[in-house]
């Protein structure tokens, strides 16, 4: 009996022992656990719903907490640059919008306007200021039709005498240069500003894909629901991006064609609404409906072509209108560049796992979507100079 009990003395206090040293690591234990937990992963470790690019072969986030997830934001997986390069993106667009609403457009260029004194020295100010004060009386029975800074100019300029115009070679150069300063003091005065809300509507849509895309490279990987979810967003957002960068070509194009206006903008924003209810709504994420989704992105995108086109027709005479033309090609070309590049997935189908962290084409797509984006906005600045100007 003695032998017993000195027996299951030595074992109660081994077990004691053991229990106060796992007691003493328990701290450390689940660190090590959550370390373990929130590890990256590769490929094939993935749930179906994440796995999309099998040649990203590693640093996958599975299935995260809501706020680890969150946090991730700011380490380094095969996601960070998808996030960052349109979050980037949104803010770049930001920024653009309050200068647009601030300062856009300068219908004056201050730099144009620093030689006026010397122009003015050069003038026989006694002689034009006697001769503009027999025009300017008149000006405020201009018709409004007219009263753009340009054509009051003009009539300055013609009701001048024949005398002035006919004298020395210095006093006909002259007046042609203070003309043109004429037009540049007198069109911020005289101008009335279009409307800017198509442009403004670009600038959102815009602003929305770029947040929408963002979010959803952040957050997918925390459940299957969410992935769902955000999914649908990033859809919608590319619809939005796309039909209302044809607001500000269509709207400022058409403007004093009322019927082709209001027939290219009604079928794009009916098609827009259209693709933005098939990527949100779940009855259509079956998939016997993909050809339509492709179908209605597809013709979106083509959905485009008509209205330039019709543009060109319409002022082949204009600069701007080739100008904004060139802008629009060469945004088309910079998204067809970052389809092709997302569709072929180049380069990382040539050295799998090579480009797990950087350079993978998602992100390459990523930002010629944000150049071709930026592209469209120097467009909309010349749209907008052009009508400010112009008028109909």
């Amino acid at each position: 009996m003695a032998g017993e009990g000195e027996s299951f003395t030595k074992v109660s206090s081994e077990t004691v022992e053991k229990h106060s040293l796992c007691s003493s690591k328990g701290g450390k234990g689940k660190r090590l656990w959550k370390k373990v937990k929130y590890q990256l992963v590769e490929y094939h470790s993935l749930p179906g719903y994440l796995r999309d690019n099998e040649y990203i072969v590693g640093h996958y986030r599975s299935e995260w907490p809501l706020k680890q997830v969150l946090l991730s934001i700011f380490t380094i997986h095969n996601e960070t640059l998808n996030v960052w390069t349109h979050l980037i993106g949104f803010f770049l667009f930001l920024a653009l919008t309050i200068y647009t609403a601030m300062k856009v457009p300068k219908v004056v260029d201050l730099q144009s306007l620093q030689h006026i004194p010397d122009v003015l020295r050069k003038a026989d100010l006694h002689k034009l200021h006697s001769e503009l004060l027999t025009c300017l009386p008149s000006l405020p029975n201009i018709p409004d039709r007219f009263r753009s800074g340009w054509h009051v100019v003009d009539l300055l300029y013609n009701c001048l005498p024949e005398r002035f115009s006919s004298g020395n070679h210095t006093d006909v150069c002259v007046l042609h240069t203070v003309k043109e300063d004429l037009a540049n003091i007198i069109a911020p005065l005289m101008v009335r500003p279009i409307t800017r809300w198509p442009f403004f509507a670009f600038l959102g849509g815009a602003m929305f894909c770029l947040l929408a895309s963002s979010t959803c490279h952040l957050l997918s990987c925390h459940s299957e629901r969410l992935s769902y979810i955000m999914l649908r967003l990033d859809y919608a957002g590319i619809a939005a991006l796309i039909s209302t960068s044809f607001y500000p070509p269509v709207y400022y194009s058409f403007m004093c064609n009322p019927f082709f206006c209001n027939l290219y903008m009604g079928f794009i924003t009916i098609l827009g609404i259209a693709t933005i209810l098939v990527s949100l709504l779940p009855v259509f994420q079956n998939p016997e409906f993909r050809s339509i989704r492709a179908s209605l992105f597809l013709g979106m995108g083509l959905s485009g072509i008509a209205p330039i086109l019709h543009k060109l027709i319409l002022f082949w005479e204009q600069p701007e209108a080739l100008h904004t033309t060139g802008y629009e090609i060469l945004m088309g070309l910079l998204y067809g560049l970052g389809a092709a590049v997302y569709a072929t997935r180049i380069p990382e189908r040539w050295m799998p796992g090579k480009f797990d962290i950087a350079g993978h084409s998602h992100q390459l797509f990523h930002v010629l979507v944000v150049a071709g984006a930026y592209t469209h906005y120097q467009a909309g600045l010349v749209y907008l100079k052009w009508r400010d100007l112009e008028g109909c």
